[in-house]
């Protein structure tokens, strides 16, 4: 390690949706790498201390050839402009800012817009638009919050500092003791590193969330629960009326939840259930609900898509307006169905992890594909871009899970540009090209009238 070494304070981690910004990290300016960090967990630790810009790659391929950033662009902006049906698909892990370009370029060439959501917390999505929210941020759960209640989720391995930043051990305003000062509850399936954490761990049959969560709720409003829910659920009615109770009676109630939630059976039904339960709790106490999120900006994602065409994800614009439906409109159908001509992937590896009939239509039609290390998608992209780490070294704005919006302040420097550069490079070229179409149809449009009347 050489003596050239830049501290980075407050600098913030973006592998969760945690978006731990408290961060303090060495950078070794010779070899252009992190060599210490400070207060990171050990996902944020490996995310840092295992990045590194590879000297042999290439800023811009096509078909695995090294092309200049100009070559690429218009390659890319000419396979979206030529297409019938492109698709834009990832986006969690990239700023607000390239997501606004992504969202855009859709909108221009009437194509289809996905984030990561559709196969994780989609189902949260669409009950946050059929029930609403009751919500906060993470700094009141942390001053608050004496009820703390996980459903389906595993925060000790899947967001290792949540307790401590924010939930179970962090010492708030009103919270001065911490753990001492609280109550958690776990339901989950089955037992996991986070289970010994909790005061109460009570464990459901698998797949019986919704059957649950509306016996809650009718205990809430005082309604009757029949006599045989331990038979059909896996938990005693005293089990039941206790943590009504305790819900009830307590300060603050925050749920968190998890994919253990959004993708068993009932899945938005599920998430809707949890969502009006926090609601009703509302009438004696005050209860939010909020979801855990993997990707670092995947709530920036739905932010910024919402704010765009009024929906969350899986939004098409061929009619030239949004439209909203998962299962038509979700990239998984898409692909799968065979309907989609050309794909723009963005942070995201779909070629590794979607079913398999997805994967073979994405390896027969024009893929582009925006990343900061070679995949299994960027391997097979016919235009191929590998950009910076947002983080670590692109600034830019990511949104916490509970929505806050935080501003990066990136490590060093990388002599790869970042998604936002590219994306706008691609949306002026494909801007361009669709004027150029409209010019000359409407030439042609004028010609044919002219001859008409010529004949006339």
């Amino acid at each position: 390690m050489s003596e050239n070494i830049k501290i980075v304070k407050n600098a913030t981690c973006t592998f969760c949706g945690c978006v731990c910004d408290d961060m303090e990290l060495h950078v070794d300016l010779d070899e252009n790498r992190i060599v210490k960090t400070k207060k990171a967990c050990v996902l944020g630790k490996a995310w840092f201390l295992e990045h590194t810009i590879e000297k042999d790659a290439h800023a811009a391929m096509i078909d695995g050839k090294k092309v200049s950033m100009e070559e690429a662009i218009e390659e890319a902006a000419q396979t979206l402009v030529k297409a019938k049906f492109p698709i834009t698909y990832g986006l969690s892990d990239s700023t607000s800012e390239a997501q606004r370009q992504a969202v855009a370029i859709s909108d221009i060439v009437k194509g289809n817009v996905d984030t990561t959501s559709s196969v994780c917390h989609g189902p949260t999505g669409m009950a946050f638009q059929g029930v609403g929210e009751s919500t906060s941020t993470l700094g009141e759960v942390k001053n608050r919050a004496d009820l703390v209640i996980y459903w389906g989720a595993n925060p000790a391995e899947s967001h290792p500092r949540h307790f401590g930043r924010y939930s179970v051990t962090a010492k708030g305003m009103f919270t001065p003791n911490g753990k001492k000062d609280r109550t958690v509850v776990i339901v989950d399936v089955r037992k996991t590193k986070s289970s010994p954490v909790a005061d109460i761990n009570i464990r459901p049959k698998i797949g019986k969330d919704f059957e649950i969560l509306w016996a809650l709720r009718a205990l809430v409003k005082g309604k009757k629960v029949a006599d045989d829910i331990e038979e059909q659920t896996g938990i005693s009615l005293e089990t039941l009326e206790d943590l009504v109770e305790r819900m009830k009676n307590c300060r603050f109630g925050v749920f968190f939840f998890g994919m253990g939630l959004t993708m068993p059976r009932g899945r938005h039904f599920n998430t809707g259930a949890l969502l009006a339960l926090a609601t009703d709790l509302n009438e004696f106490t005050h209860f939010v609900a909020k979801p855990l999120r993997g990707h670092g900006n995947v709530t920036g994602a739905d932010n910024v898509v919402s704010w765009q065409t009024g929906y969350p994800f899986s939004v098409n614009f061929n009619r030239g307006y949004p439209r909203f439906n998962p299962g038509e409109f979700s990239t998984v159908d898409l692909l799968s169905k065979g309907e989609a001509d050309a794909a723009m992937i963005i942070a995201s590896d779909p070629a590794s992890n979607f079913p398999k009939k997805a994967i073979e239509h994405l390896k027969s039609i024009p893929v582009i594909s925006l990343d900061t290390k070679s995949t299994l998608t960027s391997k097979d992209a016919h235009v191929a871009f590998r950009v910076s780490t947002y983080g670590i070294n692109t600034t830019g704005t990511v949104y916490r899970m509970d929505d806050v919006p935080i501003t990066l302040n990136p490590a060093f420097d990388s002599p790869f540009p970042g998604d936002e550069e590219v994306l706008k490079g691609i949306k002026k070229r494909v801007q361009e090209l669709m004027l150029a179409r409209h010019n000359a149809n409407g030439a042609r449009g004028e010609a044919k009238v002219a001859a008409a009347r010529i004949q006339e």
